[in-house]
């Protein structure tokens, strides 16, 4: 898809306001450099203030974006592309974020199994005055889980970092049944989306 402005994004220096290293691969995968800067953001939103969950975490994405480019402006070093994503799955009306504890990795689990899930991925794309938010959400089916696989998953730790407690692209994926929806939002960057927006952004420059 982006192949026409490859040659016009190569020559750009794209910052990913994240330190997933999931969400780079993703974007190096379509062959983007891009390089990690964590945001400092506080992420003290309060979800309940908001009336959709896209906005909760498009404005979380923003937040860490601007925050990034702030940084990186002072240090002399801006860059021309800044992508931000937050990525939120919910449940019966609630938003499950990283977990805290074992304990609240267990419960969420716990929730999640043998239910149908909504993952949400808030994504920013900024350039230069341009700012283009945009959120996907997938459906995701977890088959019916036992505690004993949901203690022995906890004890590998890959549940701790994760919004839900799982990483589908990890050990977690072999607790879904199936994904109605775009895999890649569930991961934390929708790529067809995140893809058709940097296309457009850009083709201009063609």
């Amino acid at each position: 898809m982006l192949q026409p402005v490859m040659h016009v994004l190569k020559a750009k220096k794209i910052v990913l306001a994240s330190a997933s290293p999931r969400r780079a691969e993703l974007i190096e995968n379509i062959g983007l450099k891009v390089s990690l800067c964590p945001s400092l953001f506080e992420e003290n939103l309060v979800p309940n203030e908001f009336s959709k969950f896209s906005d909760f975490v498009e404005e979380t994405a923003l937040h860490k974006v601007l925050e990034v480019e702030k940084r990186l402006t002072g240090m002399g070093s801006a860059p021309d592309i800044i992508i931000g994503a937050d990525t939120m799955v919910t449940l019966d009306g609630e938003m499950f974020g990283k977990p805290t504890s074992e304990a609240e990795a267990f419960v969420m689990l716990s929730r999640l199994s043998g239910r149908s899930h909504t993952v949400y991925t808030g994504v920013v794309v900024k350039t230069g005055e341009e700012i283009v938010k945009f959120t996907e959400s997938t459906d995701v089916q977890f088959g019916e889980l036992d505690e004993q696989q949901i203690r022995g998953y906890i004890d590998t730790g890959e549940p701790m970092d994760k919004a839900g407690g799982y990483g589908i692209q990890g050990v977690g994926g072999t607790f879904v049944e199936r994904v109605e929806g775009d895999y890649f939002t569930v991961v934390g960057l929708p790529l067809y989306r995140l893809c058709s927006v940097l296309y457009k952004m850009h083709k201009h420059l063609i």
